[in-house]
Parts: C-alpha cells; sequence; structure tokens
C-alpha cells in the first residue's frame, strides 16, 4: 500500500493503516475538524478561549472547551494560566502541536479552495437521492 512519504519513513514501524497501532491515535485526535481549526487557530500565537469561541463558527463553547482538554491531553496544546482575578487563561500549541502547522494550512487551503466543488458535488448527490425515491414511492404503472 503506499503512502505519502516524509515524516512517516522516519518511523517505519508505525502504520496508521493498523486499528492497534498508536499513530492511529494520534490520526483521529487530528483528523477531527475541531481539532483542525483549533490548531489552525493556535499557529499564530497565544489565544484565549473566548477568542477561539467567536472565530471559529459553529463551534459551543462545551465542544471547544473539549477539544482544547483533548489536545492538551495529547501534548499538542499548552494551557497558561495567569494569577489575575479574575484568572486569565490562553492557549497556545506546544512544540509538537507545532509540528502540526503545514499539514493543518494544507487541509485548511484545500477545503478553501475546493468547498464549493463539494458542496456542489453534494447537492447533485443529495437531488439523485432524492430524485430515486421520488421514483421508487410512485406506483409501477406511473414510474419512467
Amino acid at each position: 500500500m503506499s503512502h505519502i512519504t516524509g515524516q512517516a519513513d522516519q518511523h517505519p514501524g508505525a502504520d496508521v493503516y493498523s486499528a492497534r497501532c498508536p499513530s492511529r491515535v494520534a490520526l483521529d485526535l487530528i483528523a477531527d475538524k475541531w481539532a483542525v481549526l483549533v490548531a489552525g487557530c493556535l499557529v499564530d500565537g497565544p489565544k484565549r478561549h473566548s477568542w477561539l469561541r467567536q472565530r471559529i463558527g459553529g463551534i459551543s463553547g462545551k465542544m471547544l472547551t473539549r477539544t482544547l482538554r483533548e489536545l492538551e491531553r495529547a501534548g499538542l496544546v499548552e494551557r497558561r494560566i495567569f494569577p489575575e482575578v479574575p484568572p486569565r487563561v490562553e492557549y497556545s500549541l506546544s512544540p509538537l502541536g507545532f509540528s502540526l502547522r503545514e499539514p493543518v494550512a494544507a487541509l485548511t487551503d484545500w477545503a478553501r479552495a475546493n468547498g464549493d466543488l463539494v458542496d456542489k458535488a453534494r447537492t447533485r448527490s443529495g437531488l439523485a437521492v432524492e430524485r430515486s425515491r421520488q421514483v421508487a414511492s410512485r406506483p409501477s404503472s406511473l414510474r419512467p
């Protein structure tokens, strides 16, 4: 099976296609849309929870907190609490998290460039599915 050459070549025992490989856990984590968007926002430096929530359209506060905690547990995000009243908390990418800069940029660039095409294809596909349901629900004497 082919793969994209790069850092994976430095770890020949890693096999993301194997359910038992630790690399699968890493892939599952970073393949999440919220994780990609959070990491993309943190590339430029530390951000507060409120800034991230405002910037990432559609994410709830609960989902953002959950995503940040998962990324922090995985060593990709660092949380810094400032001893102020009220306490101020900032999130930033760890050195390991910063290594996601290029893959995240590639994914978000691809999404920007191809989002309209994907949306059009999904719309066409949805119409085709809907039309086939309509035809199937007609009495057999009325079907084309």
